[in-house]
């Protein structure tokens, strides 16, 4: 819990910045259109007012997609749909404007082949598929593919491996996928609005072993978003540069594959299969299954040494978990979102839980009975031997440390006081977006995450590490608890694969090779970096609106010389 210090100087401070009758008239400013296009974000009414922002909007303009135009006179987004492609297949897509209704409200969005979530590629392991991809929106856009170990031409990061698809022209993208596993699509170019309108999707890549996850009834992929709306539709984004750049842009209605009302039936005994992806900006989430038996079999890059039963699986932004999940009654399952949240004007936690979907599961016994593989917990001998080589390298001095930190400049001055005193107390994860007012009003113009390398002091684009095909590169990273706005930030290294080692010198004794990883505030992480990909590469925080106020670098993965 909070202490009573930290609780009470945090109230005295809002106390002493509240304006009376200042709740009455946010009540009255919500959904009210303000300054230069904006809407005033949508807050808990509990919570008040700062003095001389109740009529505040970001320093930059407002982003909505076919500013003026019509969402009739577009198509209607259609529901993801399965595309296997064999070796050297071709696939064209097309990045455009589609018509969407959320929670009631009709929208323009953006969708790839004018699905949403965009096109679920199914590849064999080792293939090569091409992509032919046609931008028709107004922004130049790329295509990352998040977690494929692919040849570096085709990483699709502006500026470094490719310029950006302006509108109207293509480009023409070769993946390999040499890792089974469940990885996705996004953009490169503004992802905190390109992909939060709708530009993700899946790609499974299949292992010639047809028990490589071991047997199940059946398998659902659950693409896991959320979006910030009001009684008018989404709210608009940064135009020149994001908004809620300290906490990243939460949104307050929840969907898996794009929908609200997300719902599946199961028989009894039923063991299903999930592919679980975060493509949210910000937003990490703890998913529990109402009380079924869960078993984690596999995340980003490999399966795990180990299966392992779970309670929930805590996934973050551009993470994936696969799980298998026994329903073995009937009735209506919840699968949630399942967090503490944090109210921080009032300095109290709440339990918070968000549905992702129903579960309906009939009394029909689900046939052929698969209990007794279900009840094992297998060891996959191929996982622990490719990581046995690597066990040398666990116990060395860091190659590189890192820390985390931000730094602003011109933000409001209530909302610095206000923060100052927030950071009495820090909570290891944002679960939620406790200061929706202050976090939207925080733009990338004033706010820069940092990544500094400790050896040389050198920040973000500054870094510049170089190694060679073959270094095995132990790197410590540091989520500093006393910056500004402490922040959790799930860490994404470009082109390459990792073991999580320790969090906070705790070993890790299940591992599993990974692209993204999670470090809570305070904590540090060691991690062990594979180079085996030469190119130019990025490591980034995965929050979007973070890497679009700084947090990144780029790193050189060399051929040694012959």
């Amino acid at each position: 819990m909070i202490s009573l210090h930290s609780t009470g100087t945090l109230l005295a401070v809002v106390t002493l910045l509240a304006l009376p009758g200042a709740s009455s008239a946010q009540h009255e400013m919500h959904g009210m259109t303000m300054g230069g296009g904006w809407r005033m974000v949508p807050m808990d009414m509990s919570m008040p007012m700062l003095p001389g922002i109740e009529g505040a909007v970001p320093v930059v303009g407002p982003f909505m997609p076919g500013m003026g135009m019509d969402p009739a006179m577009l198509p209607e987004a259609r529901p993801s749909e399965v595309v296997p492609l064999a070796d050297m297949d071709t696939l064209d897509i097309s990045v455009s404007m589609v018509r969407r209704t959320i929670s009631g409200q009709e929208m323009i969005m953006f969708g790839y082949n004018g699905q949403y979530p965009g096109p679920l590629i199914q590849v064999p392991k080792d293939a090569t598929v091409i992509v032919r991809v046609t931008n028709e929106i107004e922004m130049p856009t790329t295509i990352h593919w998040h977690g494929v170990r692919i040849d570096n031409r085709f990483d699709g990061v502006p500026g470094v491996t490719q310029d950006p698809i302006e509108r109207g022209e293509s480009f023409t993208y070769e993946v390999n996928v040499p890792d089974a596993g469940m990885y996705w699509y996004h953009p490169h170019v503004r992802e905190d609005v390109q992909q939060d309108l709708g530009l993700f999707g899946n790609l499974l890549v299949t292992s010639p072993d047809s028990e490589y996850y071991g047997p199940a009834h059946r398998e659902e992929v659950f693409v896991l978003d959320d979006i910030l709306m009001d009684e008018q539709g989404a709210l608009p984004w940064g135009n020149e540069s994001p908004t809620h750049a300290l906490m990243g842009r939460f949104g307050n209605v929840m969907m898996v594959n794009g929908e609200t009302d997300y719902r599946l039936e199961a028989r009894r005994g039923e063991v299903v299969r999930f592919y679980l992806t975060n493509v949210a900006n910000s937003r990490t989430f703890n998913v529990t299954f109402g009380g079924a038996k869960v078993k984690v079999v596999a995340s980003d890059v490999s399966r795990f040494e180990r299966e392992q039963w779970v309670g929930s699986v805590v996934i973050a932004p551009a993470e994936r978990y696969v799980v298998d999940v026994r329903f073995d009654h009937p009735g209506e399952i919840l699968i949630a979102n399942t967090v503490q949240a944090i109210n921080h004007f009032r300095g109290e936690f709440y339990p918070q839980v968000d549905t992702l979907s129903i579960v309906t599961v009939s009394d029909e016994a689900a046939e052929p009975d698969v209990s007794a593989a279900f009840d094992t917990l297998r060891e996959h001998d191929d996982v622990v031997a490719d990581i046995e080589a690597f066990r040398p390298h666990f116990g060395r001095t860091p190659d590189h440390e890192l820390v985390t930190t931000v730094r602003v400049q011109d933000l409001h001055q209530s909302i610095v006081l206000s923060m100052e005193a927030d950071t009495l107390y820090v909570p290891p994860m944002e679960w939620n977006d406790a200061m929706p007012m202050m976090n939207w009003l925080s733009t990338a113009e004033e706010v820069t995450w940092i990544l500094e390398d400790v050896a040389t002091g050198a920040q973000n684009g500054e870094i510049d590490w170089e190694f060679e095909v073959g270094d095995v590169v132990k790197i410590r990273v540091h989520n500093t608890p006393d910056s500004f706005h402490p922040m959790n930030h799930p860490i994404h290294v470009h082109g390459q694969r990792f073991l999580v080692l320790s969090m906070d010198d705790v070993q890790n004794q299940n591992l599993v090779w990974k692209d993204t990883a999670i470090v809570p505030v305070g904590s540090t992480m060691d991690m062990l970096v594979e180079m085996s990909n030469p190119g130019e590469w990025m490591i980034h925080c995965h929050i979007a609106e973070h890497l679009h106020a700084g947090m990144m670098f780029g790193f050189t993965v060399t051929q040694p010389a012959p």
